[in-house]
């Protein structure tokens, strides 16, 4: 995806166990996640006395290390005063259980995201799996790539830490004051439910968490608890609200990859990818009807562990659903139960 447009004022990022000062009054750090993409960006704001912590990392040991790395290194004798995390996501709310134990710190976060975490964490694994598993067959997945895909979700509960057994809801427009600042959250949907971001204006900074990185389209899923669900459409909507709400010389600060300036540009640019996508899979099924995960090398022409399979089958039927919606496909059902998209 082109991002020519975009500039960089930080070439490169802070190692692990290093901290930079991205802003005035803000920190950045980043721990390590075991995947593919292999960090999350963690960011302190100057508050009353210490810092405020947004997002956590992983709840593993790495990211518990690099914690203890930062806070016996750069930060040794400094106080956290307070966390808000902006979404369910385990790279983002992982730690906040034990980083609420460990230095006393209550939670901020979206009343939704909450929720979420509370049903991924402690549903029963098998709770659904008779029903789930049937959305991916009906969907054209392979077993063996659903009994993976099914295998996500009892991998949360090692990911994280729990959250603490109250917290502060943020809402869409709350201002949330922190070192004399006021910071304004909006939230948006499409990669999470209610996924926060903060707006600081007069410091013209944007913390953008995972609706708007730089380098790579946030992962924009339909899952089988609301199999019908448009996040493609909500993540289209926020997007382009967002673009009216937040100033394009802002400096913004995502979870993943690096600061950079040019925030109209990149929405344009995330927009114009997802339109462009739409067009491939009705170029794809315009001959024969296809099931998503027929679809799947239609939008990911790299090949694909069973891991990166399931999160690219989500996406394809966010993109389905979305175009369904739109009247720009026609969805049929076979005798096998099976369902299929045709371009109209």
């Amino acid at each position: 995806m082109d991002t020519s447009t975009l500039t960089y004022p930080i070439a490169a990022p802070p190692g692990f166990g290093e901290i930079f000062e991205v802003a005035p009054g803000v920190l950045w750090f980043r721990l390590k996640l075991p995947f593919q993409l292999n960090h999350v960006n963690i960011y302190l704001i100057e508050d009353d006395g210490g810092w405020m912590v947004l997002d956590t990392g992983l709840g593993t040991d790495d990211c518990r290390a690099g914690w203890d790395a930062i806070m016996n290194g750069p930060l040794k004798g400094q106080r956290l005063t307070t966390m808000l995390v902006t979404h369910f996501h385990p790279d983002h709310v992982g730690l906040a259980g034990w980083l609420a134990q460990s230095y006393g710190l209550k939670l901020a976060m979206p009343r939704t995201e909450y929720l979420y975490h509370l049903m991924a964490a402690h549903g029963r694994g098998d709770m659904y799996d008779t029903q789930h598993r049937e959305f991916y067959r009906a969907n054209g997945l392979a077993k063996e790539t659903t009994d993976v895909v099914l295998g996500r979700g009892h991998n949360y509960l090692r990911l994280t830490t729990g959250v603490p057994a109250s917290y502060d809801r943020i809402r869409h427009g709350d201002l949330r004051r922190a070192g004399g600042r006021d910071f304004r959250v909006l939230t948006g949907g499409g990669h999470a439910l209610e996924q926060a971001t903060l707006h600081q204006p007069s410091g013209k900074l944007f913390f953008a968490a995972d609706q708007v990185i730089a380098r790579i389209s946030p992962n924009v899923s339909v899952h089988p608890v609301e199999p019908d669900e448009n996040p493609l459409g909500v993540y289209l909507h926020d997007l382009a609200s967002l673009r009216a709400d937040v100033p394009e010389d802002v400096l913004v600060l995502p979870g993943h990859g690096l600061p950079f300036r040019g925030l109209h540009a990149r929405i344009d640019e995330l927009t114009e990818h997802h339109g462009i996508r739409c067009e491939r899979i009705a170029d794809g099924c315009r001959d024969r009807p296809l099931t998503a995960a027929e679809l799947v090398p239609t939008l990911f022409d790299r090949a694909l562990d069973a891991h990166q399979t399931g999160f690219a089958f989500g996406e394809v039927l966010a993109h389905l659903n979305y175009m369904e919606g739109r009247g720009e496909l026609t969805r049929e059902t076979g005798n096998d139960g099976v369902r299929r998209f045709r371009a109209t």
